[in-house]
């Protein structure tokens, strides 16, 4: 997990690397026909400034957007996967849940998250008890 968040932190910053080099020729003065004096302001020729970190925050949000839906998919698959191994195991007399297996789980995502991840990997084991 720790390893996919790395890459898709390193797109984005790759994505805005790029964005902000595209930005850099829009506000130099030179870009403009006539000589720009030192005390102008540059300007963007394509568009206002506000429009470049709209622009940003628009790409980023719809990344957000897409990401979720994968976790959101990711989480109901881990739900199923969780359900088929709960009724398994009722199935052949053994408990519902495994505290030890809880914790294992617990403590993978408090190792790669810190205290937020203990609270998020409770949350998933509260979605994926389900009810048998």
């Amino acid at each position: 997990m720790v390893v996919l968040l790395e890459h898709i932190t390193s797109d984005f910053r790759q994505a805005l690397r790029a964005d902000k080099a595209r930005s850099a020729c829009r506000l130099s003065g030179s870009c403009r026909s006539g000589a720009a004096t030192s005390h102008q302001e540059p300007r963007m020729t394509t568009a206002t400034p506000h429009t470049e970190p709209e622009r940003t925050i628009d790409d980023a949000r719809e990344r957000i957007d897409a990401l979720d839906d994968r976790i959101i998919g990711l989480v109901q698959e881990r739900m199923a996967v969780s359900a088929v191994v709960q009724q398994t195991r009722i199935t052949s007399g053994g408990r519902r849940v495994s505290l030890s297996r809880e914790m294992e789980i617990l403590g993978r995502y408090r190792d790669a998250l810190g205290k937020p991840g203990t609270a998020l990997a409770m949350t998933l084991l509260e979605l994926c008890r389900g009810r048998i």
